[in-house]
């Protein structure tokens, strides 16, 4: 019989946003894939796991499917993180999830934390109705394309952005979709925790002097009835 494949959240910056099944579980399985090993170190060493870990990680995600099912055919369960929130979610995770499913093994998820609707909780926008984007792609123009099939989308928009990318994708924001009400999400759950809110302008002009680092959660409201 083969075992199980846990898709397990972890936090996305304070290790004490875990939820006791995924300790229990990270515990028990026989081994981990992750996409950074020196990141998921960090949370195993302070809840005092230790375990085989595979690095599983985009773009070379497809040579270590193979070997994580094996593992899984011969009856071991295994877990599935990454670096922080939910495997899949702008993560690596569907590939193996998806061949996994096709071979009959059964995948379990171990809800927790996602950035996403971490951010949209404490945004102020309409929570009702959204819709998670992930990254823009990396061209201006392609990403300008993308925002112009969303200009009549009523749902609030949810990217991820590299913080270098925040003020050029926040003037085409501005010029295409308008000055809508947008909120900059960063460093959440860690001590630096931030929210910019105004309008795309506005907030804008607030960050273009600014040195930002990492990634950050952008939303934008919906187009108004």
């Amino acid at each position: 019989m083969s075992g199980s494949l846990y898709i397990v959240a972890t936090p996305i910056g304070n290790l004490e946003d875990i939820t006791f099944r995924a300790v229990r579980v990270l515990g028990e399985v026989a081994a981990i894939a992750c996409e950074d090993t020196r990141q998921t170190l960090k949370l195993l060493n302070k809840y005092g796991i230790k375990k085989e870990l595979i690095s599983y990680y985009q773009p070379r995600e497809g040579q270590k499917i193979p070997l994580i099912l094996d593992i899984l055919k011969r009856g071991k369960d295994m877990a599935l993180v990454s670096d922080s929130g939910t495997p899949g979610i702008s993560d690596p995770g569907f590939r193996l999830v998806r061949d996994a499913l096709k071979e009959g093994i059964r995948v379990i998820p171990i809800p927790g934390p996602t950035a996403s609707t971490a951010a949209l909780s404490a945004s102020g926008l309409p929570t009702h109705r959204f819709l998670f984007i992930g990254f823009p792609p990396p061209k201006k123009e392609a990403g300008k394309k993308l925002l112009m099939s969303l200009r009549d989308e009523q749902a609030t928009l949810i990217f991820y952005l590299p913080a270098r990318r925040a003020v050029d994708f926040l003037r085409a924001v501005r010029e295409i979709l308008g000055d809508r009400r947008v909120v900059i999400a960063r460093e959440l759950t860690k001590i630096y925790e931030e929210f910019i809110r105004g309008s795309a302008q506005e907030v804008m002009n607030s960050i273009e002097n600014r040195i930002l680092k990492g990634e950050l959660t952008l939303l934008i409201s919906g187009k108004n009835k």
